[in-house]
């Protein structure tokens, strides 16, 4: 029997590593530096190198691992293939068959980041116990994954649960990252409540506790707790965007859990209530009860992900 398996989940700065075993014990992390000079070329010998290192200091013989999950930064296909990863300085990569060579023959899996960290919570955290599931992940973007009877859809180009740049507002004039316009991304993330509070505080007439040259999404959750009228207004706005996405989302994949992760998700249920709200307003009636959760894994969603990724 295999009885270990490995997480890899890359970033721009830092490559996060995780030890299993195969009932998803985890054993031990660690992280090694993300070395993205020269068009990235040492990343993933180094990824092979410590997965290497780490097998040796453990005394874990090769045949005993399962195999190699890795997540990465950029749309990932079927085949373990990324077309391009701009944070890495890669372009075309078959990550399958160059990390595989480079560990002497360990299996290995990839997938885009933000997929990886829904099968992670899948697996140990917040949609624990469930096979069909919707992440969104509200950071300096918007990520997301789609679960479907237990695996990831990646769809034909790797694009599969891209759900911040789903449109939610056609009308929005602004330029999103992607070059669209109307983006989830530009209403929900951590950067887009700025902008959108920011948008909103530049006609408003009350009294607030919101400063606009030192406004963060945390400060606006933070206003809303102690029932400043702004932010309430504000987080409404973001809220009914939000939500009116998940909607979208629930009646193509029937999930059996929505799952709510990154750093704006540490606002807690008063984030979750909110958008309760405006999901079940505009969900199919089949989908209205689907439970809205926070993410519970934090910065380790990418290794469970990935190594649950590796175990198939």
């Amino acid at each position: 029997m295999k009885d270990y398996v490995f997480g890899i989940d890359v970033g721009g700065t830092t490559i996060k590593c995780g030890l299993f075993q195969a009932d998803g014990t985890l054993l031990e992390k660690w992280e090694i530096p993300t070395r993205t000079e020269n068009n990235g070329d040492q990343i993933l010998p180094d990824v092979a190198k410590t997965v290497l290192k780490k097998i040796k200091e453990k005394g874990i013989a090769k045949e005993d691992v399962a195999g190699v999950g890795i997540d990465l930064p950029g749309p990932v296909n079927e085949k373990g293939e990324i077309a391009v990863a701009v944070n890495l300085n890669w372009g075309y990569k078959d990550i399958v068959a160059e990390l595989g060579g480079a560990l002497g023959g360990i299996p290995v899996k990839a997938a885009n980041d933000a997929n990886a960290a829904a099968l992670g919570e899948m697996w140990g955290g917040g949609g624990r116990g469930t096979k069909n599931l919707i992440m969104v992940t509200l950071g300096t973007g918007v990520g997301g994954g789609i679960i479907v009877d237990g695996k990831i859809v990646a769809g034909a180009h790797g694009a599969g649960g891209e759900i911040g740049h789903a449109c939610v507002d056609p009308t929005e004039t602004a330029v999103c990252n992607c070059g669209n316009r109307g983006c989830l991304e530009q209403m929900a993330s951590a950067t887009g409540i700025v902008r959108l509070a920011k948008r909103y505080l530049a006609t408003y007439q009350g009294k607030t506790m919101l400063n606009p040259e030192r406004i963060s999404a945390k400060s606006v959750y933070d206003a809303l707790k102690a029932g400043d009228e702004a932010a309430t207004a504000i987080v409404e706005e973001v809220s009914a965007y939000l939500g009116n996405a998940l909607a979208m989302f629930a009646c193509v994949v029937d999930p059996e859990v929505i799952v709510i992760g990154g750093g704006v998700s540490k606002a807690g249920e008063i984030l979750v209530d909110g958008v309760k709200k405006y999901y079940r307003r505009d969900a199919f009636i089949s989908c209205k009860e689907t439970p809205i959760v926070l993410a519970e894994l934090g910065n380790d969603a990418g290794i469970y992900g990935a190594a649950k990724l590796a175990l198939g």
